[in-house]
Parts: C-alpha cells; structure tokens; sequence
C-alpha cells in the first residue's frame, strides 16, 4: 500500500493545489479534481505489478500466491480492508475497528465483485477502483462523486465454501 500511496502523492504533486479541492470547489476545480481521479488509474503499470480488470478496475496482489480458495460473487467472504481516495486520506478501514468484516460479495461495489474473486484465502492484494465500478457521479456518505477508490483486502475466508 505504501508504494501505491506513494504513486498517488507524486501524481497529487503533479496537479496545482487549486485541482486538489473536491468536485464542490466549483466548475474549474471540479474538472480538475474529476481529472485527478482519472489519471491515477493511468499512472499504474503493469511493470509494477498493476493488471488491467474488466471495467478499468486496478489489481495487484502484494501477499499470498493466489492459491487458496477463491470467492465467487455469489459467495460471503470475510476479509480486512482500507479504503482510501487517491490522496492517501482514509475513508473506512476494517483493521483499526480490530475486527473483519463478513459481506455477500454481491452486495458489495461492482469493483470488489470484479477483483475480489481474483484473490485465494491468506491474499493482501490492492484494487483501484474507478468511479464508474464504485460509487458514481453521486457518491455515496464520505465518498464524494467521481471519486477513484484505492483498497488494500486481506482475504481471510469464504465461509460459503467452509473456509
């Protein structure tokens, strides 16, 4: 998570302070604060891990192999995460509540439902979300429209399938 929140403050160096405020700063700081949240997605490469999901969704796994049981949308699965805006700010985090969260998987963002089945049990991996696969031009609580959501997940289980 460190290097993928080092790749968003070196690109929110690149973006004048005034393209920083949120899509409420008005039409110029919307645009620019719109634009911020596209580029993020385009800064990540695969030479550092980055795959290309369907949808535009962002993965790369930082833990684990890949070979533990794999949830399928269909599925429950338990797992810890943090959420965060392409600014490093923190928005939700399962870790410092000090307990897992358990959720259907398909009543979850179409964007976990796209990588989460991407990952086996005892898998850390990170996920960029675009707008369009999380919450929207209208956002949802802290989450403000437009916004492009970085997720550390530790798959922990998938209790549908017993472990």
């Amino acid at each position: 998570m460190k290097k993928a929140l080092t790749i968003f403050a070196a690109l929110s160096f690149a973006i004048p302070a005034a393209a920083q405020d949120g899509p409420e700063a008005g039409a110029a700081g919307s645009l620019a604060w719109h634009n911020n949240q596209q580029s993020a997605l385009h800064i990540l490469s695969a030479a550092d891990g980055w795959h290309r999901l369907e949808g535009g969704v962002m993965f790369r796994r930082i833990a684990g192999g890949g070979t533990g049981p794999a949830p399928t949308v269909a599925d429950e699965v338990t797992l810890h995460y943090t959420g965060s805006f392409t600014d490093g700010e923190v928005f939700d985090n399962s870790v410092s509540r000090g307990e897992p969260a358990t959720f259907p998987l398909s009543r979850l963002v179409e964007g976990w439902q796209i990588a989460v089945p991407y990952m086996g049990v005892g898998d850390t991996a990170e996920i960029v979300i675009p707008a369009e696969k999380a919450y929207g031009l209208d956002g949802r609580g802290p989450i403000p429209g437009g916004a492009t959501l970085l997720f550390t997940i530790e798959l922990l289980g998938v209790p549908s399938k017993g472990v």
